[in-house]
């Protein structure tokens, strides 16, 4: 006869004892050890099976290994570190590598209270988008309702999303690109596309966008969508609206949940903001922002925070983020660097008055002007690249300003390569020659900055320097490689790859044990992708961009959720003796500026740059004296006043939407209570540390204490401890950190980290199936004198199993474990959880006679069954009606949707596994 297994049953095969787990497929069976690691899982069809699948049964043996009272407390918590399917409301909750914030868990709630989540987070730069939507993430993977995903973002993005999902979330994906995706596909059948073989994607926007891939990930698409950087995806050039078109296609499918991430959703365009709008639903194209209808329906969708919406106050983040100091350094330019660029700006406005009335040479002269005095502000190496280079010039369309104005679109590669400044139809030998004696000599922008950094480095300083351009950048590393001779200084730029500078910008960090300074030189190349929070904590704007959102991109590497530092400064390089930086002065930064102060947010430009470029052009055309009666002739002045008022109108629209937009629906006393009882259930970090510390001094390697870290010496360990982590990766001295922000070098302890995990399971094991691992037996039953109770009482762990049901389109059976600890006295139950915790944690005052301890034990084993069939099956049966309010009241909507939610019933595998039985008599204080 065939026995039907269902998930949290246990079962005998290949022998040994399993746990039932959901099945992938009907007619196999998951097994899970029922002492053992959860990666020992096995998957096996019963009717392949040499002996039969038979039904299996937990029982503590009457033998069972005695303990004394630490190492039964001990085994306590490593059974709450072992389990890894929570069954509280947070089911994703034991698999997280870090502890959220409590404000990065509105999101959260937001999706577990839509029937299917489509939310667009607007967060400012720094607050952990990337956190928010992988906490929904692993979430509904967790609560079985997502099998497949796809991360889509900018291809400069792919491997941070790739890095974060594994190390914060454990979620293995497969990065999606140009350059990965023809090996992917290789050797699969035709009828499989790699979306199909690699349910867990991440990729690229620019590789998917193209119509015939559009096609192809759109018949394959997962149900799960996260898009990054999604304000890329709604403007007006050719890449966006492709972006947009892909994105419109996927929306389409109501039951595809779709989680949109931006720091900029709004900024003054309406109609990017309306398409961007529309891809949570058609209904919100309209922006009927006077309809209270309207936005309330939107704000069930919609969060949006500045820092100083969680920044102390009621959500009480005080030192989640640094302090961020800004300056200016003004530096003054020697004659012969002003008699340069007076000659190029001369250059340049002979060739503006050559391309006469025709609107479209006019303004490619006025970006070949712009294009080129950038160069000439940064540094004389930048203009001499870029005067060599206009041999090659081929600015025939709106390329040469997406790089004016720092919008690279498309190719992120070429971020930081000197454009060609304009047509070369003269003879620039002369301004080549100035260019390269100034090379050659003194450079008053390195100097200023030396002399600004060298206090600033005495005092501890790890800066990170922007530039923004290649050739500058190189030219500014050799200058602070001289200066700065011990320090580690190095460049990235765009001529490496992504994985090239992510991997120059980790050597970068310490040797272990050790520290050492660090200054780092880059293009924009790195303003988006790499996160530099955990080796840098200054940002020098070596080079001023044009567009706001890259000052603040810059910053936010640095400037960041996880920044070890208390402070980050900020410094703003410019010359009041060049025409260039003047210009972007008055008519971008300042101006931004004064919008980022009012509203708190950074704007970027807007998408119509035509005034822009006529401001700045009238802008240095006035401060060139014998030039005036030029930008009279070209009426540039209109530029300015269009540009002054498109400033105010974005200040208002920004203002409104901050106040329209900003999330205050959901309280902290709504978020943390939910978060806190995951933490009862499941351990805290801080609860995982102090397990760790007493598991690695039972066996004989203690933590260590070193510069604010906590060394974990693995191979202190005996034997057989040591070699169960060794196959994890785990080995030599692993520096540890107690809480973030954390230090570089060093890895966060958590309930889910692989130490956390390997102690526990390895003990939890042992103490199971002594003859495996004898000399890490913690013993399953005892008895001993304690302060803590003032008559006998019976400590009781166990291992409980519910069956979660999920009613929703498609029902699904999932598995939730959970450790409890339950005092009982007179077949009463008197304590559990933390209370009953500190009864077994308090010391035994003396220990018993050999024959007494035994007696006692024996008596306690004899009442089990009694315990176990009246108030431990009791317990059991209010937990899991505990946990289906919980798991209801977190989905809970008072909206008309509330039905189409997914509801979740929680059934209790009678009886639990009785993991160990300890006695507790009174004892004397």
């Amino acid at each position: 006869m065939t026995t039907t297994f269902s998930p949290g049953d246990l079962a005998h095969a290949r022998g040994r004892d399993w746990v039932v787990m959901p099945p992938p497929s009907e007619g196999l069976l998951a097994l899970r050890p029922l002492s053992g690691m959860e990666e020992d899982m096995i998957i096996l069809d019963p009717a392949l099976e040499l002996d039969p699948v038979s039904p299996a049964s937990f029982r503590l043996p009457a033998d069972a290994r005695p303990a004394v009272q630490s190492k039964a407390a001990l085994l306590a918590e490593a059974l709450r570190f072992t389990l890894r399917r929570g069954a509280g409301p947070f089911r994703s909750a034991a698999q997280l590598a870090f502890e959220p914030r409590a404000y990065q868990l509105v999101p959260l709630l937001m999706a577990l209270r839509l029937p299917v989540p489509r939310l667009l987070i607007a967060d400012d730069v720094g607050i952990g988008k990337t956190i928010e939507a992988g906490l929904i993430l692993r979430e509904f993977i967790d609560r079985g309702e997502v099998d497949a995903f796809a991360v889509l973002c900018p291809p400069h993005l792919v491997e941070q999303w790739i890095t974060e999902l594994r190390d914060r979330f454990g979620i293995e994906a497969v990065a999606v690109t140009a350059a990965s995706a023809s090996r992917l596909e290789r050797g699969l059948p035709l009828a499989q596309s790699l979306f199909d073989a690699h349910p867990h994607t991440v990729v690229s926007l620019d590789y998917i966008k193209s119509e015939r891939r559009r096609d192809l990930f759109a018949r394959s698409c997962p149900d799960f969508i996260i898009v990054d950087e999604a304000h890329a995806c709604v403007g007006v050039h050719r890449g966006r609206q492709q972006r947009f078109a892909l994105l419109s296609d996927l929306a389409r499918k109501e039951q595809r949940a779709m989680v949109f991430l931006t720091a900029t959703p709004h900024s003054g365009d309406e109609e990017a903001f309306a398409r961007l709008l529309s891809l949570i639903s058609p209904r919100f194209a309209a922006l009927n922002f006077n309809d209270e209808k309207y936005r309330i329906d939107l704000a069930r969708h919609f969060v949006q925070r500045r820092r100083m919406d969680i920044v102390g106050g009621r959500w009480g983040e005080d030192r989640t983020f640094p302090r961020h100091e800004t300056s200016e350094l003004a530096y003054d330019l020697p004659q012969q660097h002003k008699a340069f660029q007076d000659a190029v700006l001369d250059y340049c406005f002979a060739q503006v008055e050559k391309a006469g009335s025709g609107q479209r040479e006019r303004r490619l002269a006025f970006w070949g002007t712009l294009a080129l005095m950038r160069c000439v502000g940064s540094s004389p190496a930048a203009a001499l690249s870029a005067l060599r280079n206009r041999q090659n010039n081929d600015t025939t369309g709106e390329r040469l300003e997406d790089k004016i104005y720092d919008d690279d679109g498309e190719d992120e590669d070429a971020v930081d390569i000197e454009p060609a400044a304009l047509p070369a139809d003269d003879d620039l030998s002369a301004l080549i020659s100035q260019a390269e004696a100034l090379v050659h000599g003194p450079d008053p922008k390195a100097d200023a900055l030396i002399k600004t950094l060298k206090p600033l480095i005495r005092k501890g300083a790890n800066p990170v320097i922007f530039c923004r351009f290649l050739a500058t950048a190189d030219h500014l590393a050799r200058h602070l490689k001289k200066a700065f001779p011990k320090l580690v200084v190095e460049s990235v730029t765009g001529l490496l790859t992504p994985d090239e500078r992510r991997e120059r910008v980790a050597a970068m960090a310490p040797p272990e044990g050790e520290e050492n300074q660090r200054l780092l030189v880059a293009t924009d190349c790195l303003s988006e992708g790499i996160n530099l929070q955990q080796l840098f904590d200054m940002v020098v704007h070596y080079d001023l961009s044009w567009n706001p959102t890259r000052h603040q991109q810059r910053e936010g590497r640095v400037d960041r959720f996880g920044q070890p530092a208390a402070l980050v400064r900020s410094i703003m390089m410019f010359s009041p003796d060049s025409a260039i930086d003047g210009a972007v002065l008055d008519v971008i930064l300042r101006k931004a500026e004064e919008i980022r102060k009012v509203t708190g947010v950074t704007v970027p430009l807007p998408e119509d740059r035509g005034p822009l470029t006529d401001a700045l052009m009238n802008a240095m055309l006035l401060r060139r004296s014998h030039s005036r009666q030029l930008a009279l002739d070209l009426r540039l002045d209109s530029g300015e006043r269009i540009m002054d008022m498109r400033w105010r109108d974005v200040m208002e629209q920004e203002k409104q939407s901050r106040t329209r937009f900003a999330q205050n629906t959901m309280k902290p006393d709504e978020v943390i209570p939910e978060w806190e009882k995951a933490q009862e259930l499941l351990g805290s970090h801080q609860e995982a540390l102090d397990f760790i510390d007493r598991a690695m001094t039972r066996f004989g390697a203690p933590l260590e204490k070193r510069k604010g870290l906590l060394m974990a010496h693995v191979h202190g360990l005996e034997a057989p401890l040591r070699e169960r982590l060794e196959q994890m990766g785990l080995r030599g001295s692993l520096p540890l950190a107690a809480d973030e922000p954390v230090p570089a070098g060093a890895t966060l302890i958590s309930r889910a980290h692989p130490l956390t995990a390997a102690l526990a399971e390895a003990l939890v094991e042992a103490s199971l199936t002594p003859d495996v691992m004898p000399t890490l037996c913690l013993g399953r039953t005892g008895a001993w004198p304690t302060a803590a109770v003032n008559s006998l009482v019976h400590m009781v762990l166990l291992r409980i199993r519910y069956k979660l049901t999920i009613h929703g389109r498609k029902e699904r059976l999932l598995l939730a474990e959970e450790a409890a600890l339950v005092a009982i006295r007179d077949n009463a139950i008197i304590a559990s959880g933390e209370k009953a915790r500190a009864m077994i944690a308090a010391e035994a005052t003396h220990d018993l006679a050999k024959a007494a301890r035994k007696r006692i034990i024996a008596q306690a084993h004899a009442r089990l069954p009694d315990m176990l069939q009246g108030p431990l099956a009791e317990h059991v049966r209010a937990r899991a009606g505990v946990l289906q309010e919980d798991h209801g009241r977190l989905r809970a909507t008072g909206g008309k949707e509330a039905r189409s939610i997914a509801r979740v019933s929680v059934e209790p595998v009678i009886p639990p596994d009785v993991i160990g039985l300890f006695t507790l008599l009174p004892g004397e204080d």
